[in-house]
């Protein structure tokens, strides 16, 4: 199924508890209607850079924030972080790893491939809601992002 909106927030995640919560929360704040999820990591990819399914998306029409879990199947999120900071069409896309993982090895790297920011889920129901609300807002109302090159 392809979007026919726009995205504004391309949310990756495998966990259907986790997927379920973010999607809640963001609809709490009224940024719900614009998400599109991947479920994995080769369809981010292929959502972010129009291949496969997505092939009649344009690439200019890119979401205004990469919520990114890092565990994920068929492509690792490192790796997708890799691909979307690598590439210049992509590169000034924020990016906010949001993830179980409180391993240094992984905030060290992803901060190195160049990701936005680093968010370990909260444990509770509240606090995670509340991460992801106060994500949302920032990068979506507050943050100024350059005016991408079409």
């Amino acid at each position: 199924m392809i979007q026919t909106h726009i995205v504004e927030i391309l949310l990756i995640e495998d966990s259907p508890e986790d997927l379920e919560m973010t999607q809640r929360a963001l609809r709490k704040i009224n940024l719900g209607n614009s998400v599109h999820v991947a479920r994995d990591g080769a369809e981010a990819l292929d959502f972010i850079f129009c291949e496969g399914e997505f092939a009649s998306r344009r690439i200019e029409d890119t979401p205004k924030l990469i919520l990114l879990d890092l565990k994920l199947p068929k492509v690792d999120g490192l790796e997708v972080l890799q691909r979307i900071k690598g590439d210049t069409r992509t590169q000034n896309i924020p990016v906010v790893v949001l993830t179980s993982s409180k391993e240094q090895e992984d905030v060290v790297r992803s901060y190195k491939l160049g990701v936005n920011s680093y968010i370990v889920k909260p444990v509770n129901f509240e606090g995670f809601t509340k991460a992801v609300q106060d994500v949302g807002l920032y990068w979506l109302l507050l943050n100024q992002p350059p005016k991408l090159d079409k």
